[in-house]
């Protein structure tokens, strides 16, 4: 399981000292894609699996478009000896990444955020939003 946030310098040559915590969860190499609003989404292998047998279900029969655009965006990224991962420009420009990431812990994946939107992200839900969030889910 991944959770917490971790900010993380990103280097000249778009390489992220990804968080050791989440390395461990990853294994030796995982997988890093666009996702929505203009973060990257960060899965291991096994989760790689998985999203790709759910998008594969017959109910969705329009599925080939989704995994298409998902996948064709897709790196496999395995971290160096000092646990660096090098993040392609696309990808690095798709998501507008800073010089300072976030790289947050959702369950199953991680997610990869340009610090400063990320918390402009979290700024913007009140306290009162985020209760009624909580609430709707019957925790």
């Amino acid at each position: 399981m991944f959770f917490g946030r971790y900010n993380c310098a990103l280097d000249a040559k778009g390489r992220l000292n990804f968080p050791a915590k989440f390395r461990e969860g990853m294994g030796e190499s995982f997988v890093v894609m666009e996702w929505i609003d203009r973060c990257l989404f960060v899965l291991p292998m096994s989760e790689v699996e998985k999203l790709s047998e759910k998008l594969g279900a017959d109910e969705l029969m329009d599925s080939w478009e989704i995994t298409g655009d998902l996948f064709s965006t897709a790196c496999e990224v395995t971290p160096d000896k000092q646990g660096r991962i090098l993040l392609p420009a696309e990808l690095r420009e798709y998501a507008g990444l800073g010089r300072t990431v976030a790289v947050i812990g959702n369950r199953s994946h991680a997610e990869i955020w340009d610090a400063e939107t990320w918390d402009a992200r979290r700024a913007a839900v009140t306290n009162e939003e985020r209760a009624r969030r909580l609430r709707s889910l019957h925790l």
